[in-house]
């Protein structure tokens, strides 16, 4: 009997990661320390509220751009924090930031058309293009500078068939931070070769050393061609809601807004209040988890700066280390298939991000420090990586 399946999911769950989870389900005392989610709760000044209004009715389906209250909130938030006023047309409530990144690139790209995107990348990327047709083209990057974007080597990937640079800052996986600089001057050639820039703007609340994270849109000229993809996931501790947001020019709304009624229709209606709540207190429910996860990323980082065949760039944002494990001479799965033979830690290839991640893993810093203290026991202990 033939296969059903589309080609474009015939490898679906074929890959070395998946192997890797199969072993590891034998261990019971495993540290899993591959998801980025949180041992956090979702704080109480969200949860409450939400629930009082889901007792109230909040229950039904909400306007199909997003309930109108969080579509406020969500302009005050980036008056206050970004001082950009936006326009009810500019905003649209999306189920988590995943649909919403994949209905904007159905949104904008015809086949053939490519997306720059920075690597490593969070791995999802390149499917999402694909799926909308579109053709992903991997821009290098190295732990030497940081896994910043050199401006040069992005203008010599650019061709008459770009249609747009897909930007993740702080970066999944690596913990990148790019400056005002680079930021501007990958603006400038937007601008220049006419390209959207897509902003995963996930992690924004995520950034140390008492930087301050600037969203695209504030570069002067990019207001017109900049998408922000948000999420509520990650900055108030709200993985499971599912609710997002876009940020977009009128016309990009409107067509995203097109997709999003007949593939979503409104984002779960309990979740779009809990983000109300949380977009309203923002500031003081932000701060303590950033401040936790900054402890605990310089923590994990001093740990891999004292392991053999191991080394790490000083985190500069987000919730993970991505740290590199050249010097053992084994590739990426090959340590993370030694750790969890000889220490029971189970870490992320860092492959699975992009060719660039080839000799590196990921640690998501999702445990406490007690957590993630006894499973750097165990890799020093182990001598896995030497």
């Amino acid at each position: 009997m033939r296969s059903f399946l589309a080609h474009r999911c015939e490898n679906a769950e074929n890959d070395a990661s998946s192997l890797l989870y199969q072993k590891a389900a034998k261990y019971h005392d495993l540290i899993d320390l591959t998801v980025g989610d949180f041992d956090l709760p979702t704080p109480a000044a969200i949860l409450e509220p939400a629930f009082e209004d889901a007792w109230k009715g909040h229950t039904k389906y909400t306007a199909t751009r997003g309930d109108p209250l969080l579509c406020r909130e969500i302009a005050d938030y980036y008056r206050r924090m970004y001082q950009v006023s936006l326009e009810e047309e500019e905003i649209l409530v999306t189920a988590a930031g995943c649909i919403g990144m994949t209905e904007v690139l159905l949104a904008v790209l015809n086949p053939g058309d490519e997306v720059i995107v920075p690597d490593p990348m969070f791995f999802i990327y390149p499917d999402q293009i694909r799926l909308a047709g579109g053709v992903p083209v991997c821009l290098p990057t190295s732990a030497e500078d940081g896994f910043s974007v050199d401006p040069h080597a992005l203008e010599e990937k650019i061709t008459t068939k770009t249609k747009a640079i897909l930007l993740n800052t702080p970066n999944n996986p690596t913990g990148a931070v790019y400056s005002q600089e680079t930021m501007e001057r990958i603006g400038a050639l937007c601008k220049k070769y006419d390209l959207l820039a897509i902003c995963d703007d996930i992690y924004t609340g995520y950034v140390f050393g008492g930087q301050k994270f600037a969203p695209m849109i504030t570069v002067p000229g990019m207001r017109e061609r900049t998408v922000c993809v948000n999420s509520f996931s990650k900055n108030f501790v709200m993985t499971g809601m599912r609710v997002g947001n876009i940020v977009a020019p009128r016309e990009l709304t409107r067509a995203v807004k097109h997709l999003n009624d007949f593939m979503m229709y409104t984002a779960p209606a309990i979740s779009q209040r809990a983000a109300i709540y949380a977009l309203r207190n923002a500031e003081e429910i932000t701060k303590p988890i950033v401040d936790q996860f900054e402890q605990r990323l310089e923590y994990a980082w001093k740990r891999c700066c004292a392991i053999k065949g191991m080394q790490a760039h000083r985190p500069q944002g987000s919730i993970y280390l991505f740290p590199s494990i050249k010097q053992s001479g084994k590739s990426s799965l090959e340590a993370c298939e030694a750790l969890l033979e000889k220490a029971h830690v189970l870490l992320m290839p860092g492959n699975e991000f992009g060719q660039c991640g080839e000799g590196y893993v990921r640690i998501a810093c999702t445990r406490e420090i007690s957590v993630l203290k006894a499973a750097f026991d165990r890799i020093e202990a182990s001598h896995a990586l030497e």
